[in-house]
């Protein structure tokens, strides 16, 4: 009897940074210590001038470094996803890394199980210097596509996404300032609603911090981009639904 071969996809994680030589050994090391071996991993680094190239280096599993200018962090995400050759897609940014070993291979599991498009999971905001402090939970729950009406969206970096798809949609759109990630959610989820599964673990810790809640001024000017993100996809969303969206984030400080 002729078997199939089983293949094992290989999960492309890009990693986007900038003079974070003070944060970016744990994202690297949490990559490093996955227990699934079809990993490639890919540094954007927009020019840095502190150490953070010298500890790159000092990790062999990284595959594909770029260090140059850019215009920005979507711009630097946008890279990296034309570079990628895996059949599944992650950024892991330099503040942020995977919870334990085991996390690559629980994605791929169960975004593979039927077949699925994308897949999210949730999310610990930890404080920035002692990384083992809670700081808020980000329980992003099961799937409902009109959940994103009441202000939800998935914690981007919990999303990970076949490279097709990416071909499919396109990219991040660059117009963006702050609000890049929730508009290509929407257009890939909401939109064209591709097939998404939510896994119900923590798999990233990510250091609290934000310009989009870091003033009054900000949080006004997110929520602009917010409704931008609806309106570049000629939606509509509720009233109340951009306004919601920060709102939301209340209910993560309780446990």
């Amino acid at each position: 009897m002729n078997t199939v071969p089983v293949t094992t996809p290989v999960v492309s994680i890009i990693t986007v940074c900038f003079n974070s030589e003070k944060t970016i050994h744990s994202t690297l090391e949490s990559v490093a210590t996955q227990d699934y071996s079809s990993i490639e991993h890919i540094i954007i680094d927009g020019k840095s001038s502190d150490l953070t190239l010298n500890i790159v280096l000092q990790f062999p599993h990284v595959q594909k470094i770029v260090s140059e200018k850019d215009k920005g962090i979507y711009n630097a995400m946008n890279k990296g996803i034309k570079m990628a050759t895996g059949d599944i897609i992650g950024i892991l940014n330099s503040d942020d890394f995977y919870t334990g070993p085991e996390v690559i291979s629980q994605v791929v599991k169960k975004l593979t199980e039927n077949n699925h498009d994308s897949l999210y999971a949730d999310l610990l905001y930890v404080d920035s210097v002692n990384t083992s402090k809670k700081i808020r939970t980000w329980k992003a729950g099961a799937y409902q596509r009109n959940k994103f009406l009441y202000g939800w969206m998935p914690p981007h970096p919990t999303f990970f996404v076949r490279r097709s798809v990416y071909e499919q949609f396109g990219t991040f759109n660059e117009q963006l300032r702050s609000a890049a990630d929730y508009e290509l959610m929407l257009r890939f989820l909401y939109k064209n609603n591709i097939s998404v599964t939510y896994l119900p673990a923590t798999i990233v810790k990510m250091r609290a911090g934000g310009n989009s809640n870091a003033s009054l001024s900000n949080r006004f000017r997110a929520n602009r981009e917010d409704r931008k993100a609806w309106d570049l996809n000629a939606m509509k969303p509720y009233f109340f639904t951009t306004w919601l969206k920060p709102l939301r984030k209340l209910t993560q400080f309780i446990s």
